[in-house]
């Protein structure tokens, strides 16, 4: 009775959860893309009239001109090639869900930040209380692992194993099956799909599970590249199990 009531409990968990950054994705999306789209057509004029007077320029002009490119390039914006940036959009469903994951997380890349005074206010709210779920959510499937730690050790024990080789065996094995899932495996994923080498791959892998989050790589934001739709979604997921898997080795 006690093991269904958890079980129950831990699926409510893992439900609220998720939809708590559904919820969030969908209201980024709502609040930020129309903002966004407003920015790409500003900067698109913005080229075209240089294109057509460039010749004429003062050196004032000219430096205005590149501050206003350099802060669109920071706010996501990159106007380059031809029409289609307009459709596709900094905020869709699957760069809101990643943005709320990695808003939960603390990982905060600064790649991809709310523009307007409704989406900053609501990021406000909802790292307030994101942030202490993301942190239960953590430990329920922390202490999942945990389970298989203890029935793989109570496998050594009663194959005659002394109880410090097991919890040396135990430790080694959740971190090389760890480094093997969430570091090395999705490397290649990684260098498949960004075109980085292996090792920026690795690289990007620990900067985010560690939660530094620099921002110098961050995932599906290459132009000339293709990615598969909800994408970020799935790596999202990726980096809020490797947090698990990261707390884990921390409790063992």
């Amino acid at each position: 009775k006690a093991m269904c009531s958890d079980k129950l409990q831990t699926g409510l968990l893992v439900a609220g959860y998720f939809s708590y950054l559904l919820v969030g994705a969908a209201v980024f999306q709502a609040l930020e893309r129309t903002a966004e789209k407003q920015e790409k057509m500003a900067a698109a004029q913005m080229i075209k009239s240089f294109l057509q007077s460039f010749t004429q320029f003062t050196v004032a002009e000219m430096e205005l001109f590149v501050k206003n490119l350099t802060e669109a390039i920071q706010n996501g914006v990159y106007p380059v090639g031809n029409g289609s940036q307009f459709e596709e959009s900094n905020w869709d469903f699957s760069n809101s869900f990643f943005f709320a994951g990695t808003v939960v997380s603390t990982i905060g890349y600064g790649t991809l930040h709310p523009k307007t005074a409704g989406g900053q206010i609501f990021c406000v709210f909802f790292a307030l209380f994101g942030i202490p779920l993301n942190i239960v959510f953590l430990h329920r499937v922390g202490k999942m692992l945990s389970l298989l730690c203890k029935k793989l050790s109570k496998f050594l024990y009663e194959k005659g194993m002394r109880k410090k080789k097991i919890k040396f065996l135990t430790l080694l094995f959740f971190l090389v099956t760890g480094i093997l899932v969430f570091l090395c495996l999705p490397s290649v994923f990684f260098q498949k799909t960004e075109g980085w080498s292996y090792s920026e791959g690795i690289y990007f892998a620990f900067i985010t599970l560690s939660t530094i989050g620099f921002g110098d790589y961050v995932v599906g934001k290459k132009s000339d590249r293709h990615y598969f739709s909800y994408y970020r979604v799935l790596v999202a997921i990726w980096i809020l199990f490797g947090l698990a898997w990261i707390a884990l080795l921390f409790n063992l």
